[in-house]
């Protein structure tokens, strides 16, 4: 019997997307569940999976054709395919390279073997129905043998390269430019921050952080923290509460404009930048004032975690009334953060910095982070966003005010 494999049915926000790649060929004998494409939208990867056993019978839309929602992209014959069996067989004996496409795993982990050079048959999966996963392929890396790891050019080579250059590098000594087209992630992430910055008004306010009462505070309770909830006490629970009470007593940083309206949310649905090999996705944690610090902390990680894999769904990075973006995980002492459309605000966390202060007329030593919070000044006068600032602060300084709500 012939079935319609068909395009993932996308959100109205969503207008199409792009086949990334066939991980099946016609005649290729395909188990229910197996990946057969990646489509490829402006926020996610999504994985269409085989509706039964069978094969493809023709490829309607090439890599690189835009589709749009549930649109035909093959014909795929269900049943037993008897002869594509005897064709896997040349596979397995020729090089490894070859056997590496039978291989059942998600797009991270192909990226990530391609990119050291690991063949997928090779890597156990825990995955359902042993599907290789990114961290799979991560522990085939740790427990490979030290001379198996790279041959010897590598080291020069990646000296060569910088550590994010990810599938592009170079070999020591080369004068050549590759060209690779940006992702339809990439594009979207371009063209964003451009309209971003030519049709709001963005100012940007900046403040700091005295960051030793949440240091206790999590040092004092981070093992019992653990304990109960199962889940490691970090930092962004707290900015994400504080951002939370904040955003209440000043509603214009969590509005949004619509044309020549200004939208006011009643609630806070605060995004939680996160970098991928992709580039960075803002999935949203819904109805923060109703959350704890250890649902804030456990969703943030199961984001974080299936972003990575490309797992995130598109309705998780929809909407949003506010932004938060840590640049300090990667070492930035201070950055100017760019808006988020439609929202009108977004506050950048910073690395943490032992700096010499004055306190009470003598000079401490304490763990100061830098706060930058840029805003839409078509919505929100200067005096608002200073004062959403240090209300942030002052919470942060004294976290017992997240508790008793003053």
């Amino acid at each position: 019997m012939s079935i319609e494999i068909k395009a993932p049915t996308f959100p109205e926000s969503v207008a199409d997307g792009t086949v990334a790649t066939w991980h099946k060929k016609p005649g290729e004998a395909i188990q229910r569940d197996e990946l057969i494409v990646d489509i490829e939208t402006d926020k996610v990867v999504l994985e269409v999976l085989a509706p039964a056993a069978g094969s493809l019978k023709n490829i309607l839309k090439e890599e690189g054709d835009v589709v749009l929602s549930d649109e035909v992209l093959a014909v795929f014959v269900e049943g037993e395919v008897a002869d594509a069996a005897p064709a896997a067989e040349p596979a397995a004996e020729a090089s490894t390279g070859d056997s590496t496409e039978d291989a059942i795993a998600g797009p991270a982990a192909r990226k990530l073997a391609d990119e050291k050079g690991i063949n997928l048959a090779d890597v156990k999966g825990t995955g359902k129905g042993g599907r290789v996963t990114k961290e799979d392929v991560q522990n085939h890396l740790k427990a490979a043998p030290a001379p198996a790891a790279a041959p010897a050019p590598a080291p020069a080579a990646a000296k060569s390269a910088p550590a994010n250059a990810g599938a592009v590098s170079f070999d020591a000594g080369e004068r050549v430019e590759k060209r690779v087209p940006m992702t339809r992630l990439r594009a979207t992430i371009a063209r964003r921050l451009v309209e971003a910055q030519q049709n709001a008004a963005m100012l940007t306010t900046y403040n700091e952080v005295n960051m030793k009462p949440i240091m206790d505070l999590r040092n004092k309770y981070k093992d019992q923290f653990a304990k109960k909830h199962d889940v490691k006490l970090g930092f962004m629970s707290f900015f994400v509460k504080a951002a939370t009470e904040a955003l209440k007593r000043f509603p214009a940083v969590n509005a949004s404009i619509d044309g020549n309206d200004m939208v006011y949310h009643g609630y806070q649905d605060i995004g939680v930048a996160v970098s991928t090999d992709r580039g960075l996705v803002v999935p949203i944690l819904r109805d923060t004032d109703g959350m704890g610090l250890a649902e804030v902390e456990s969703t943030i990680a199961d984001f974080g975690a299936r972003a990575r894999d490309g797992k995130l769904g598109i309705d998780e990075m929809q909407g949003g009334t506010f932004t938060i973006s840590n640049g300090g995980t990667f070492g930035s002492l201070m950055s100017t953060p760019i808006l988020n459309p439609p929202q009108t605000a977004i506050m950048g966390m910073h690395k943490i910095q032992e700096r010499p202060m004055a306190v009470n007329g003598e000079v401490v030593i304490l763990p100061m982070m830098y706060l930058a919070l840029s805003y839409d000044h078509r919505m929100i006068d200067g005096k608002e966003a200073v004062q959403f600032l240090v209300t942030i602060k002052e919470l942060l300084e004294d976290p017992a005010r997240l508790l008793l709500d003053i």
